[in-house]
């Protein structure tokens, strides 16, 4: 597990009040947004403004669409691509 992911699952257990064992669990294609009663859309919101508090990136309205939090790999994906540019 690397520090950009380490992060991405404390940032999701620190919004959604998810516990450390479930979040440990999730892989690449663990749900979120409709899989995760936690992540309703106001919590889409502070989860996304949490991740740019913490990682220093700027996540643009027109990059949040349905697929970007289909599944924790996509999430992380993103936040990887966005930390390589």
């Amino acid at each position: 597990m690397n520090q950009t992911d380490s992060t991405l699952r404390a940032i999701l257990q620190d919004v959604l009040g998810l516990s450390a064992e479930r979040v440990a669990r999730f892989d690449a294609s663990t749900g979120l947004f409709g899989d995760l009663p936690e992540l309703d859309s106001m919590a889409v919101a502070g989860l996304l403004t949490e991740i740019e508090d913490r990682l220093d990136i700027v996540i643009d309205d027109d990059e949040v669409d349905g697929e970007l939090l289909e599944t924790y790999g996509n999430l992380l994906g993103f936040v990887e691509d966005k930390l390589a540019a």
